[in-house]
């Protein structure tokens, strides 16, 4: 028997930051948005989500939902085909393209619960573990504040931290010095000007990551790809040679479809592959990815996601394991929380 999709619905959620406004080094925020996809067949409900705007639940209600019910539960493939389709005149990338990540993560979900099998076994794994980077140490911090959560995490088990520079190039020295001291010598330190260098420059400056690349001292790591939208992003991405490690987001990059697309490329050039943030979803995309070195474990979305779901994942030794004994992603909604951040 073939399962038909009988519904496809959205809706938003919003939770205020823990210590008032953070930043980074261009954007200050004081919320994180989650927009979740939810979608039902043979009496099951996917689940999927996305970091996004409230707005993208409407594209999923008003775009999406149209062409993706009604067809089969089994064929991602087609509902994909048929959301970028249908999206098409609303423009592909930003807002569109997270919400139609959120669907696909929905679908791939609903798939697994359906073969009754955790969505890493669906998928195939290549590992069980998943090796993380704990990600914070926001500009906003003070200098005490920033010792004490990389501090933190390293007497958690965290092996790889990432901090926030370039709001204050003045006091980027120190911040890393501080947080150096905090973490130890034995923690892998993640930040703009050591070992490992996110986005020096836009993402979409394919020349500019070029030319960063090239003259990067021996050891520096260029990282880029968060913001990718699909496979053609990534592959032109790859062809300027911009990066050292591509980076992907399963809820911006057209969900786990567009994700193991973002794999497969890394595979036919050897090139390293991050995933970024919402770890309850990475853990089991990223434990079937064949390129994967590590997972962000991004301080935000580790606070929203055991707030609004059950059967989040914890961290163990740096690095993170699906449970083999829960179906899909192994997360359940609790809904009096989902409730109360209605955005």
């Amino acid at each position: 028997m073939d399962p038909k999709i009988e519904r496809l619905d959205a809706r938003a959620c919003t939770l205020a930051t823990e210590h008032g406004p953070e930043s980074d080094g261009t954007a200050v925020w004081d919320a994180t948005t989650m927009v979740i996809a939810e979608v039902r067949a043979a009496g099951v409900t996917g689940l999927g989500y996305t970091y996004v705007a409230s707005a993208a639940a409407g594209v999923i209600r008003d775009v999406l939902a149209p062409v993706v019910v009604g067809g089969s539960a089994r064929a991602i493939p087609a509902a994909m085909l048929a959301m970028r389709t249908a999206a098409r005149n609303h423009g592909l990338t930003g807002l569109v393209a997270c919400a139609i990540s959120a669907v696909d993560i929905a679908l791939w979900d609903l798939k697994a619960k359906l073969a009754s099998l955790p969505l890493a076994e669906l998928l195939g794994p290549a590992r069980r573990r998943v090796p993380v980077r704990a990600s914070g140490g926001f500009t906003s911090q003070t200098l005490d504040a920033l010792a004490e959560e990389v501090a933190h995490y390293a007497a958690t088990g965290h092996r790889r931290v990432k901090i926030k520079i370039g709001r204050e190039p003045d006091r980027d020295l120190e911040r890393v010095r501080v947080a150096r001291q905090a973490v130890g010598p034995r923690v892998e330190l993640m930040v703009d000007a050591n070992v490992y260098f996110e986005e020096p420059v836009s993402a979409d400056d394919l020349d500019g990551l070029r030319v960063i690349r090239d003259r990067a001292p021996a050891g520096m790591a260029i990282a880029a790809g968060e913001y990718g939208c699909d496979a053609s992003y990534f592959r032109r991405m790859l062809d300027a040679g911009a990066v050292d490690i591509l980076q992907a987001d399963a809820t911006r990059a057209c969900g786990i479809t567009g994700f193991l697309q973002a794999d497969a490329l890394c595979a036919a050039r050897s090139m390293p592959l991050s995933s970024h943030c919402a770890p309850a979803i990475h853990a089991h995309v990223d434990a079937a990815a064949t390129r994967i070195v590590h997972l962000e474990y991004f301080r935000d979305h580790a606070r929203m996601e055991p707030e609004l779901f059950d059967g989040v994942l914890s961290v163990d030794e740096g690095a993170l394991a699906y449970d083999s004994d829960r179906p899909g992603l192994g997360l359940v909604l609790r809904e009096s929380e989902v409730r109360r951040h209605a955005a």
